[in-house]
């Protein structure tokens, strides 16, 4: 069915002529397939998209042929006739032919996208508000992956660059040429992880694990974006998976293994303020921005203002609590304690006890958020 990849090009073609590039410039066909799944999906839907223009075409001249042919004008006269049993037969028959020979190309993408097995790795992926955590099962390491574009363009601010809200700080790297299987699961509401090109798009549903695979054939930059409504930010959750070589996955994966564990905190460490203040804005940004905006004020009705707010200036036990644990009230606040390390949190405090209107002057060590965890101190 490769020849069928054509089909949307054409139209595109004869649709829209001129100087235009490919149908994909256009934005007409589908995202070109980098993967064997992709591929599969790509020639079932030309499959589709043909068998069902060639239906179009055959009722509508039949259609037209009737109007013109016996329109009342011409002399013709309607005739009265009921229950033919040769029509119902031949509108029955043909149909089910027509399903039947969809329903097995269909079956086979179905069942080739739930094969799983034989794979050269896992890596789960779990859907946060709004952000994705890539967790390297077989290589006992993993990080967040935030997006990239500053929340001042969408204010029109600043040049748009080329991949607008679809940018991040950390891609999902893989190697080429190799089953990558994915565990998906997500920590709040539903999220769902989608990559066009790859011919991925699976649900991930808060205390489930959905499983999802791709072999990319080529090194490359691959873009998607959750498609679940999962909250208000929802338009602001990329994917961007990097393909690299298997010897350039191999070196990527070495340099990350060293990164790990050369920055890994020691939460008996004594900090500065400033030391505390400087890394808390940076956690802050990637987390908090959403909700309690860059200038701290919130989003009256819907989330509370952090610069003046009675907790931040509060009891630190208090303010330690809400941010491992999160609150119910209304409106809830989701618990950061899985998703942060004790040195991120007690930075993120020490941030917000420090910033815009509040001044408390007051730090949170690593070692106090350990100790609210329910460990030593």
């Amino acid at each position: 069915m490769s020849c069928l990849r054509m089909v949307g090009s054409a139209v595109a073609c004869l649709l829209l002529p001129g100087e235009a590039a490919s149908a994909q410039e256009l934005a007409i066909n589908l995202p070109s397939p980098a993967t064997s799944l992709a591929r599969l999906e790509y020639d079932l839907h030309s499959m589709l998209l043909l068998v069902t223009g060639v239906i179009f075409l055959l009722v509508l001249a039949v259609m037209l042929y009737a109007i013109v042919r016996h329109r009342k004008s011409a002399g013709h006269i309607a005739r009265q006739f009921h229950e033919n049993t040769t029509v119902e037969i031949i509108w029955t028959v043909i149909p089910l032919l027509i399903l039947l020979a969809i329903a097995w190309p269909a079956t086979r993408a179905v069942l080739n996208q739930k094969s799983t097995h034989g794979e050269d790795m896992t890596i789960k992926i779990t859907g946060y508000q709004w952000k994705w955590r890539y967790d390297y099962l077989d290589d006992n390491f993993g990080y967040m992956s935030h997006l990239a574009t500053p929340r001042t363009m969408p204010a029109g601010s600043t040049a748009l660059p080329a991949h607008y809200l679809l940018e991040v700080d950390e891609p999902l790297v893989v190697p080429t040429g190799r089953k990558v299987r994915l565990l998906l699961t997500a920590n709040d509401v539903i999220h769902s992880w989608w990559v066009p090109q790859l011919g991925i798009k699976q649900d991930a549903i808060p205390g489930f694990l959905r499983d999802a695979w791709f072999i990319v054939d080529q090194p490359g930059i691959y873009r998607g974006q959750c498609s679940e409504l999962c909250g208000k930010d929802h338009g602001f959750m990329p994917i961007v998976v990097e393909a690299r070589s298997p010897e350039d996955y191999a070196r990527w994966r070495d340099a990350r293994l060293k990164q790990a564990a050369a920055s890994a905190d020691d939460p008996s460490r004594v900090w500065s303020l400033a030391a505390l203040r400087e890394r808390g804005e940076k956690v802050y940004g990637q987390n908090c921005v959403p909700c309690h905006q860059a200038s701290g004020k919130g989003i009256p009705g819907s989330f509370p203002a952090l610069d003046g707010s009675p907790v931040v200036n509060g009891d630190k036990a208090a303010h330690i609590n809400i941010v491992l644990n999160g609150s119910k009230k209304n409106p809830a606040m989701q618990a950061w304690g899985k998703q942060l390390s004790d040195t991120d949190i007690a930075a993120v405090i020490t941030y917000e006890r420090n910033a815009w209107g509040n001044h408390t002057g007051q730090l949170v060590q690593p070692a106090e958020v350990k100790a609210a965890r329910g460990g030593a101190a």
